[in-house]
């Protein structure tokens, strides 16, 4: 049982309720006073799986419509998943009792219960992400991975986003097909919640190859940022010397977004898009001090195999976004102080939980920081996010009647 949760005995007894297994995140937002200042979660999570029946109508192409139709989605249909090993077993109570929640009638499934969630924490605005598809670079079928992005933007625009202004998403790109990506910032990038566009990192082509530069131009041209989502495979040959999943799952999240972020650096992509912001998601953040410093070491003594950089990699790094989860060394305050440091955390650090996942952060995460001061506090778990997604502050119902029942009160 996730220590963050409070106890859930017997699913048989009483009903399922996030909000109720989350008592004890309200308890803190209450007593930290969230309501002061917006908070906005850069990477939250649902699960998409639960809705494949609506999402099946989207798919445009009628013969793979057809074949996930009678096939399906998972292990032995045309997706192959790595495993369920971050469900851990069912010991999750939020995980496992999901699909017995209920909703209230006219809103749709995901809105209400992730609004119940949301307040429950503090949250105001998230970054909505799938779950399974975050694999969905993995699959060898080219027209698979873009034919399921597309029918699930179409889907999440259209009975999500459109729903609640709280909830908005960066859409998956299928990044193994660089015109099929194009066409989706062309069909998607305009519609209302759509904040920027999601690479997940197990994908097997170089950023920097030529294909992606149409891409890269028009997000840059719509002031839409890209983001590189961490991830892991098993499937990877290096990965397969492994022998238990918390190896996969530690080395996995950083290694794929360490290539990517390698890559787009020594490629001199900030140099070709200086205007493209870039956001490095669900990776932690150890892994960044560790690439600068060896990213510029190397690059001292091999200048001349980097002709496009003006400065040092590490340079170009500071100016990207980061999220926090997962925050490792949070036992280690001076390590974890000095990499906030060196990432200019207080104007390029992004609050993220990764709800409902087993590894979820909490908004108090970051504001039990010591270190930080107020202003940089707010900035991580919002202010940041709002100058880079370009968004109002917004503020939820139940934040809103604690700040006026305040009020009324002096």
């Amino acid at each position: 049982m996730d220590a963050r949760e409070t106890i859930y005995r017997d699913p048989a007894a009483e009903e399922f309720d996030q909000s109720r297994i989350l008592a004890n995140a309200r308890e803190q937002a209450i007593k930290r006073h969230y309501e002061d200042f917006c908070i906005i979660d850069v990477d939250a999570h649902h699960y998409e799986s639960d809705h494949y029946d609506e999402i099946l109508g989207y798919i445009e192409d009628p013969i793979l419509r057809n074949e996930i139709r009678y096939q399906g989605w998972g292990r032995n249909g045309v997706t192959t998943p790595d495993g369920t090993y971050q469900n851990m077993a069912g010991r999750i109570a939020r995980l496992t009792g999901r699909t017995s929640e209920k909703a209230p009638p006219g809103v749709h499934r995901d809105v209400a219960l992730t609004k119940r969630w949301m307040d429950a924490m503090g949250i105001d605005v998230i970054c909505l992400f799938p779950t399974p598809m975050l694999t969905l670079g993995a699959v060898p079928r080219k027209e698979v991975e873009s034919g399921l992005a597309r029918a699930y933007a179409r889907w999440l625009t259209e009975k999500v986003l459109a729903a609640e202004p709280r909830i908005r998403s960066m859409l998956y790109l299928p990044f193994n097909d660089p015109k099929a990506s194009e066409k989706m910032v062309e069909d998607f990038g305009g519609k209302p919640g759509v904040i920027g566009f999601m690479v997940t990192a197990p994908h097997r082509r170089g950023v920097f190859e030529n294909d992606y530069m149409r891409l890269y131009a028009m997000l840059q041209e719509r002031n839409l940022p890209i983001a590189f989502h961490g991830s892991y495979s098993w499937h990877e040959q290096t990965f397969a010397t492994f022998n238990r999943f918390i190896v996969v799952h530690s080395l996995g999240f950083s290694f794929f977004n360490m290539a990517h972020c390698a890559n787009w650096v020594i490629n001199a992509l900030p140099e070709r898009f200086p205007k493209l912001k870039v956001v490095w998601i669900e990776s932690g953040l150890a892994w960044v001090p560790f690439l600068m410093q060896r990213l510029d070491n190397e690059y001292m003594m091999r200048t001349s195999e980097a002709p496009g950089l003006k400065r040092r990699p590490s340079e170009y790094m500071r100016e990207m976004f980061f999220t926090s989860q997962p925050m490792e060394m949070v036992e280690n305050r001076e390590a974890l102080e000095m990499t906030f440091k060196m990432i200019n955390a207080e104007t390029q650090l992004l609050y993220a939980s990764d709800y409902p996942h087993w590894d979820m952060d909490l908004p108090s995460t970051i504001y039990d920081l010591p270190f930080l001061s107020e202003k940089a506090k707010r900035n991580i778990l919002g202010a940041n996010a709002q100058r880079l997604f370009n968004l109002e502050p917004t503020y939820s119902e139940d934040k809103l009647a604690r700040r006026a029942a305040r009020a009324a009160a002096q």
